[in-house]
């Protein structure tokens, strides 16, 4: 996860509307199944799925109450957290 990306992402949920984030990553889910894409390109897909629900994520914080940069901050330290273990 990027938090550039995130960052960005959270952005565009706020200007426009989660439900664009939300179809874009069942379109992107739909093209994992194409049997002819690489590892490489399933790993790019992957990554960007990844980004687009913690971008829903931090969205969520931010509507129940949480500043934009505290509610980006508290995520990726929890999403650092789960790798550490």
């Amino acid at each position: 996860m990027k938090l550039p990306v995130i960052k960005h992402l959270t952005s565009f949920i706020e200007e426009n509307d989660q439900d664009y984030v939300l179809e874009t990553i069942e379109t992107l889910e739909a093209l994992t199944e194409v049997p002819s894409l690489k590892d490489e390109e399933l790993d790019v897909i992957g990554e960007l799925i990844s980004n687009m629900y913690g971008a829903i994520e931090v969205d969520k914080m931010i509507k129940d109450g949480a500043p934009k940069k505290e509610a980006l901050n508290n995520f990726m330290k929890r999403v650092l957290g789960s790798i550490d273990k």
